[in-house]
C-alpha cells in the first residue's frame, strides 16, 4: 500500500521514501545508543537546506484539511525539501530534535514505524488531493 500512495503522489510532487537500515546487534545496545547511531544515520541523509517535519507523538495535530494548508505553505518554499521523518522505536535523538523544524503527530496513540509510514503517506496524498480540488477526500 505505501507504494501505491507514493506513485500517487509522484504525479504531484517528487516524492520517495528512504529507511534507513535497522541497527546492527541492536539488543546490545542501550535505548540512548540507539537513539544516536540512528540519529547520526539521519542527519547524514539531512541535507543544509531542507526543511525538517519530525513525526512524533509530541508534535502538532491537524485535520486532514488543515495539514493540507500547511503542506501548501510549506511547498510554497520552493528552494527547500521537506523531509519528513519517522523515529525509531525510542524515538529521536536530541541531535534530531534539535535540527527539526517542526514536529507533526498523525495521532497521541503509538503505532509501528511501518504502520505510520502506511498512514503518513497516505494523508500526505489526500492533502496532495485537497490541495489540487480532486475528489478523494470527502467532507
Amino acid at each position: 500500500m505505501i507504494d501505491d500512495y507514493v506513485g500517487r503522489i509522484g504525479h504531484f510532487t517528487p516524492f520517495g521514501v528512504e529507511v534507513i537500515p535497522e541497527l546492527k546487534n541492536a539488543k546490545s545496545l542501550t535505548q540512548e545508543q540507539q537513539k544516536t547511531l540512528e540519529g547520526k544515520a539521519l542527519l547524514a541523509r539531512i541535507k543544509a537546506g531542507d526543511h525538517v517535519v519530525l513525526l512524533d507523538e509530541r508534535g502538532r495535530q491537524y485535520s486532514s484539511l488543515d495539514f493540507a494548508r500547511y503542506v501548501e505553505k510549506k511547498q510554497s518554499l520552493a528552494a527547500q525539501r521537506i523531509v519528513f521523518v519517522v523515529g525509531g522505536p525510542y524515538g529521536f535523538s536530541p541531535e534530531v530534535y534539535n535540527r527539526a523544524d517542526d514536529k507533526l503527530s498523525l495521532s497521541p496513540m503509538t503505532f509501528s514505524h511501518q504502520m505510520i509510514r502506511l498512514l503518513f503517506v497516505e494523508q500526505y496524498y489526500r492533502a496532495l488531493t485537497i490541495i489540487n480540488h480532486l475528489p478523494y477526500h470527502h467532507e
